[in-house]
């Protein structure tokens, strides 16, 4: 196809994101871009309401459309979605399918997403076997084999956040993050509001490191993390790592530290990268989607 536009909508928890791009879009600026509050305590309903009316303002009748959305996708039905009310176990692609009708829609979950949009004009492009990770108030990844973002048996291929690293961790069961709850931008500003007696963001964090207490903090959270992925690295052998999300605002930390280990630990260490979207990388990944539905590639 080579005329018309795409539509891209980006579910967040705490806010929607919509774009407008043609089908032409190589990966720079949407042609429109608008942000609603997602609203969460008044629950899902409304959100999905207030961002497809949004949407139609900005596009009729799309060439395609491409969603991300937190949570995991299965057998038609988001899955491990509690932050917002009525979104885990929400039908969304149904509605999706009912508000553009012949239009085809593509959806993902926000981090496969990211690396969609990483995979066709980013850092990972070109790359057959690659590893996305998402450092941001959460923790995931995506795994990259033959090209293509792997969804995994159950949709949840690099849920990651729910690696156990010792013993005493919770279990995904119990509706514990074991990993998340230590490698997180959430987790840093919890732990590190806590030891400082005092709110701090992760962000705040890393330049406080001349402070004992918040150095020995981050220590701990990057040697975690980077041993995370060498493990990750040592099992899909990839070809090159991209870190993206929130927490790349401290890449000067945390990129030197994790390379030095990739390096000492994995027997074929791959090139560890800066990944190209950091702001609105689920809502590019999106758009990257709904290319993919409009040229058929999906």
């Amino acid at each position: 196809m080579t005329g018309g536009k795409v539509l891209a909508i980006d579910f967040g928890g705490t806010k929607i994101a919509i774009a407008t791009a043609a089908v032409g879009f190589t990966g720079g600026r949407p042609d429109t871009v608008v942000r609603l509050p997602t609203l969460g305590a008044a629950g899902a309903e409304q959100a999905v309401r207030r961002a497809f009316d949004a949407a139609r303002t900005l596009l009729a009748g799309p060439a395609a459309a491409g969603v991300s959305t937190f949570g995991v996708l299965r057998d038609g039905r988001v899955h491990l979605a509690p932050n917002v009310p009525g979104w885990d176990g929400m039908a969304l692609p149904a509605l999706l399918r009912a508000e553009f009708g012949d239009a085809p829609v593509a959806i993902d979950n926000d981090v496969n997403a990211a690396a969609s949009a990483e995979l066709r004009w980013g850092a990972l492009r070109g790359v057959d076997t690659g590893l996305y990770v998402n450092l941001g108030t959460g923790l995931a990844a995506a795994l990259v084999a033959g090209g293509r973002v792997l969804p995994g048996a159950h949709g949840a291929a690099g849920e990651i956040a729910y690696l156990r690293d010792r013993d005493t961790d919770g279990y995904a069961a119990d509706g514990a993050a074991p990993m998340e709850d230590v490698v997180s931008g959430a987790a840093l500003a919890r732990r590190g509001s806590a030891l400082l007696g005092r709110p701090v963001t992760a962000a705040e964090l890393f330049p406080l490191g001349a402070d004992p207490r918040v150095a020995a903090l981050l220590d701990e959270t990057v040697a975690t993390l980077s041993r995370t992925i060498a493990n990750l690295c040592v099992m899909l052998d990839p070809e090159r790592v991209v870190l993206g999300g929130g927490m790349m605002g401290a890449a000067g930390h945390l990129m030197p530290r994790v390379e030095a280990v990739l390096r000492r630990s994995v027997p074929f260490a791959p090139a560890l990268v800066e990944a190209r979207f950091v702001d609105d990388a689920p809502l590019v990944g999106a758009l990257a989607l709904a290319l993919e539905c409009a040229s058929g590639e999906l």
